[in-house]
């Protein structure tokens, strides 16, 4: 891999990241700093991803109506693609 370490920090050119991404991945995953660069000069920092927040659930309940034959009822055109015509006529 044509690639460096400066410090703590692993510096790879970015056609070299191209070609080794899942490696580089790898390294990053097990706590290594990878700086992708360009003509060696330092272009973006390959990091793990963090959440910027735990995702709410339900935020929208009571807010938002269906009526129920959306969510319940039967449509024979949707049945005929699914079952075949024959399906409906019984």
């Amino acid at each position: 891999m044509d690639s460096f370490h400066w410090g703590q920090q692993m510096i790879v050119n970015i056609s070299e990241a191209k070609a080794q991404l899942s490696k580089l991945i790898d390294r990053v995953y097990h706590g290594e700093t990878v700086v992708i660069a360009k003509h060696n000069l330092p272009i973006a920092d390959l990091v793990p991803h963090k959440p910027e927040g735990k995702r709410k659930l339900g935020f929208l309940r009571g807010q938002v109506e269906a009526p129920d034959e959306a969510l319940f009822g039967e449509d024979p055109e949707i049945n005929a693609m699914f079952y075949g015509d024959d399906a409906c006529e019984s």
